[in-house]
Parts: C-alpha cells; sequence; structure tokens
C-alpha cells in the first residue's frame, strides 16, 4: 500500500492535466515547449551547479548510452523477426528505448527517494533528453514520411536550451562562480515550477490520445521490452559499475518507466505510424500504475 502511495501523488497530477484537457482543452504544445524551453533548462543549470562533479558523473553517461544501445539491438532484433516495414520498425523503436524519465521519472524518484535521489533523477533526465533528440529525432525520421537528414537532427539537437543550461552550470561549479542568492531564488522558483508543469502536459497528452486500429502485436512487444526487458538490463549494467546504491536505484527506476510521452510528438511531426506510438505510450503508461510499484519493491524502497 505504501508503494501505491508513492505514485499516487504523480498520477493526481496525471489526472489534473487529463481533466482540464478533457473539460478546457489546452494547447498542450505551446505549454510543453515552456517547460522544455523555458523551465527545464533552470531546473538542469541548478542540478549541476548545486552538485558536486565526481566520476559518478562518467559512470551515469556510460549507464545510459550502453542501455540505449542495447535496446536499440535487441528492438532490431525483433522488428526483423515480426517482419515489420520501416515504419512500424521506427515506432517500435520510439515506444521500446526512450523511457518518460522527465515526466514521469523525476517525480516518482523525488517522491521515492527525496531531494538527493531527485538530483541524479535529473542528471539522467538531461542526458535522456540528449538522447531522444538525436538518435529518437533520427529513427522517427527514418519511418516518417520524409527522411530527415543527420545535419536536420544536429540542428534540432544544437537548438535545445538545456544543454546549454547543463554545460553552464558544470562551468560555473567548476569555475567557481557564485551565483548571488537572490538569482538563485528566482532560478530556483522557475526550476520547481518545470516538474509539476511536465506532469500536466503528460496528462494532457494521455487525454488527446485516441485508440484506433494498430497492430496490437507490436504493441506487445514495445511493452515487453520497455517496462521488463529495460529495468533489468538496467540492473545488470549498473551492477558492473562502481556506483552507490542510490544512483544504482535511481538509474533502475528512471529505465522502469513507461514510453517517453515526446516520442508521441515525435511521431505526429515525422508521420511514424503515429496512432502505433500513442497508443503504446497510453497503454505503457497505464501498466506502470502496477509495475513501477513492483519495481520500487525489488528495489526495497
Amino acid at each position: 500500500m505504501e508503494l501505491i502511495l508513492i505514485i499516487l501523488p504523480v498520477f493526481l497530477i496525471f489526472f489534473i492535466g487529463f481533466l482540464g484537457q478533457r473539460l478546457i482543452g489546452f494547447d498542450i504544445k505551446s505549454i510543453s515547449s515552456a517547460a522544455l524551453y523555458l523551465m527545464s533548462p533552470f531546473l538542469a543549470f541548478r542540478t549541476f551547479y548545486t552538485n558536486e562533479l565526481t566520476v559518478d558523473y562518467f559512470y551515469i553517461v556510460l549507464a545510459c548510452l550502453s542501455l540505449t544501445f542495447i535496446l536499440l539491438f535487441i528492438t532490431w532484433l525483433v522488428a526483423r523477426l515480426m517482419k515489420t516495414t520501416r515504419p512500424q520498425y521506427a515506432a517500435i523503436i520510439l515506444g521500446s528505448v526512450f523511457p518518460n524519465s522527465g515526466n514521469y521519472g523525476a517525480p516518482v524518484v523525488l517522491f521515492a527517494l527525496g531531494a538527493v535521489g531527485f538530483d541524479y533523477a535529473v542528471v539522467i533526465m538531461v542526458l535522456h533528453g540528449l538522447i531522444i533528440n538525436t538518435f529518437g529525432i533520427f529513427f522517427a525520421s527514418l519511418g516518417g514520411e520524409e527522411k530527415a537528414t543527420w545535419e536536420q537532427s544536429l540542428h534540432k539537437v544544437i537548438r535545445m536550451p538545456l544543454i546549454y543550461a547543463a554545460v553552464a552550470g558544470i562551468i560555473f561549479q567548476l569555475m567557481k562562480v557564485t551565483v548571488p542568492t537572490v538569482f538563485m531564488e528566482g532560478i530556483g522558483l522557475v526550476a520547481d515550477a518545470s516538474i509539476p508543469t511536465v506532469m500536466l502536459v503528460l496528462g494532457m497528452q494521455l487525454a488527446v490520445i485516441s485508440r484506433k486500429r494498430v497492430a496490437y502485436r507490436f504493441v506487445s512487444a514495445v511493452t515487453i521490452i520497455r517496462m521488463v526487458v529495460s529495468p533489468i538490463l538496467a540492473a545488470v549494467i549498473v551492477y558492473f559499475m562502481p556506483l552507490n546504491d542510490l544512483i544504482k536505484t535511481v538509474f533502475i527506476i528512471q529505465a522502469a518507466m513507461p514510453t517517453a510521452a515526446n516520442t508521441t510528438l515525435l511521431a505526429l511531426q515525422f508521420g511514424t505510424e503515429p496512432d502505433l506510438v500513442s497508443f503504446t505510450t497510453f497503454v505503457t503508461t497505464l501498466i506502470s500504475i502496477i509495475s513501477i510499484p513492483l519495481v520500487l519493491f525489488f528495489l526495497g524502497v
């Protein structure tokens, strides 16, 4: 029961966003852009500025990249066995490889492990943001109606202020630049607003996901990879790394998250089986009501 109570506040905020979208109807893209381009950079800056850089960051990056490449390989094998078309293959990649570590994972870590664990969750969230805005965009464009070039994908990455904010935080910390308290208070207010906002956005996105004719065998494959294979692989990867137990726990929790909400936006933008991607996002999010408490239980949270 206590494990359910950990994720209950998260789903309460999701439900508020869901209900608001159903009753009022918001411009989701505008709110999402505000959270991504205006709020999240302040959260990234504060995290990297206030937390001392250690060798742990190197291993976190290594773990994120290792998990991504292994999941890409497994998904490729599954797609070959299922004889998918190129758009279906790209859609399965979008659903299987990229976890919802921002809208969902970071809040769960905050409620389950507190502020210290949340700082590591934000670091992983930033890395996942970089990965989805490179590999995610590439595969979405690969299976889309129009192929995007690597240059176009790189241009999209370059426009992400989250990356610059994280780098600025690292530089300020290494150079021991003291940010005046009044500015840090303002940064903190915007940073604290980012997580509730992206949670509301996920609820809004779930409200507009429609159930259409999709190949349920692909949905099943994505669900197994995303909700079962991913956290098990994450546990194996960090087992062999010299990281403390808290970081390992945060990494596994983030890896157990459902499909990232941003994949639906990418699928819509590039025309990459958007119905399949959106439905897998919806299904994995629903399943997480049960799976996340189970993961927390096995991790001893």
